[in-house]
C-alpha cells in the first residue's frame, strides 16, 4: 500500500506520518511546499521519519498543476490524504488570496492528480468544523449540515470540500471528507493557542481569552490531539472505500478556552494571568463556539485512545522538555 500525504511536513500532517510508520507497513510520500508553518523538514527529522526508507519527500507547491516530473516521481498511489492548506484564520482575514490559491485551486490540482491513479482506493479531503460557522449552545453540527463560513479560511475550505464532492460525482473519484476540530499536540506552531499559552505562562505574561460581548463566556471547542486524529484517519482508511461521503472526527469533550488555559498553567506549574476580551465583536470572522457531532464515527467503533486531559498533559510536558519548539525567551 502506498499513500500520498500533502502537508505531511506540517503540524497535523507529520502526526499522521508518525502514526502510519508505527501502525502500518505502507510506503509514504510526503508532499509539502515548506512554507513558514512547516519549519522545513524538521518535524519529520524529529520523529526520525525523514531518513526512513519508507518515506519519500518532495517539495512542491500543489497550488499549480503537478508537473510531469513530479507525477513520475510520486508514482501510483492507493490513498491520497489531502491535508496541505493555509490554515490560520487571522492570516486569511489579512489576505485571503493565498488561501483561495492553496485551499481551492490546490485542491483542484490534487483532484486532477487523483484522476490519473489507476488503483486509488480513497481520496481524503481534510476539512474543518469552521465551514459550518458558529454553533449555538447545545448545537453540534452533523456531517451534511449546511455551510455558514464566517471567515475567508473557512470559505476556502468549504470550496475545496465542494470541489472534492463534485469530482466524486463527475469523475467517480472515491472521496471522503473529514471535518476535524481544533487540534493540539507536540511540535505545534507557536502562533496557535496551546503553545502560545505555554509561552505566556512561562514568561508570566497575560493570556487574552476570547469571549462573548459581556466578557463572561469564553469561546469553546472540542479539542483533539493529533495522535487521536491520525488514529481515526487510519481507522477510516482500513474500513473500506467511501465513494462520496463525509465524517466528523471529534474530541471526547467540550472545553472552553479559559478551562484549557487553566489546565495548561497547572501542568506548567505556574499561575495563569488572563483577561477575557470581546475580540469577536471588534473583529468579525472569529467564532465563539464550534461543535461537531461525532456520533457516526463512534458508532463505527472508533474512540480516542487517550483522554483529553492525558493528551494535554503529555503535550505540555513534552513542550517543556523541548523548548526549541516554542520561544520561551523572557
Amino acid at each position: 500500500m502506498k499513500i500520498l500525504i500533502t502537508g505531511g511536513a506540517g503540524f497535523a500532517g507529520h502526526h499522521v506520518v508518525e502514526h502510519l510508520l508505527k501502525n502500518t507497513d505502507w510506503s509514504i510520500v510526503v508532499m509539502d511546499r515548506l512554507n513558514y508553518a512547516s519549519n522545513g523538514w524538521n518535524r519529520l527529522r524529529d520523529i526520525n521519519a525523514y531518513d526512513d526508507k519508507r518515506i519519500f519527500t518532495i517539495c512542491y507547491d500543489f497550488s499549480i498543476p503537478l508537473s510531469e516530473g513530479v507525477v513520475q516521481e510520486v508514482g501510483e498511489v492507493n490513498h491520497i490524504v489531502h491535508m496541505g492548506a493555509e490554515s490560520h484564520v487571522d492570516n486569511s482575514i489579512l489576505n485571503p488570496e493565498p488561501f483561495v490559491r492553496s485551499n481551492v485551486l490546490g485542491t483542484m490540482w490534487m483532484l486532477e492528480f487523483a484522476k490519473l491513479q489507476k488503483n486509488l482506493k480513497q481520496f481524503v479531503y481534510f476539512s474543518t468544523d469552521e465551514v459550518f460557522g458558529p454553533a449555538k449552545p447545545e448545537q453540534d453540527f452533523k456531517e451534511w449540515d449546511g455551510f455558514n463560513s464566517s471567515n475567508p479560511y473557512a470559505a476556502t475550505k468549504a470550496g475545496g470540500e465542494e470541489l472534492s464532492l463534485a469530482y466524486a460525482n463527475t469523475y467517480k473519484i472515491p472521496v471522503l471528507v473529514t471535518h476535524c476540530m481544533n487540534l493540539f499536540g507536540e511540535r505545534q506552531h507557536p502562533e496557535k493557542f496551546v503553545p502560545m499559552v505555554i509561552q505566556k505562562v512561562l514568561k508570566g505574561e497575560t493570556v487574552f481569552v476570547h469571549s462573548d460581548a459581556t466578557k463572561t463566556i469564553p469561546g469553546s471547542r472540542y479539542y483533539l490531539h493529533c495522535r487521536n486524529m491520525a488514529s481515526a484517519l487510519l481507522f477510516l482508511l482500513n474500513t473500506g472505500s467511501f465513494e462520496r461521503d463525509k465524517m466528523n472526527i471529534v474530541g471526547e469533550k467540550e472545553v472552553n478556552n479559559l478551562e484549557l488555559a487553566l489546565l495548561i498553567a497547572d501542568f506548567v506549574g505556574k499561575p495563569l494571568k488572563y483577561e477575557l476580551v470581546d475580540f469577536h465583536s471588534s473583529r468579525p470572522g472569529h467564532d465563539l463556539r464550534y461543535a461537531l457531532d461525532g456520533t457516526r464515527l463512534a458508532s463505527m467503533g472508533w474512540k480516542p485512545s487517550k483522554s483529553f486531559e492525558e493528551s494535554l498533559e503529555k503535550t505540555v510536558r513534552w513542550t517543556l522538555e523541548n523548548p526549541n519548539w516554542i520561544d520561551i525567551r523572557g
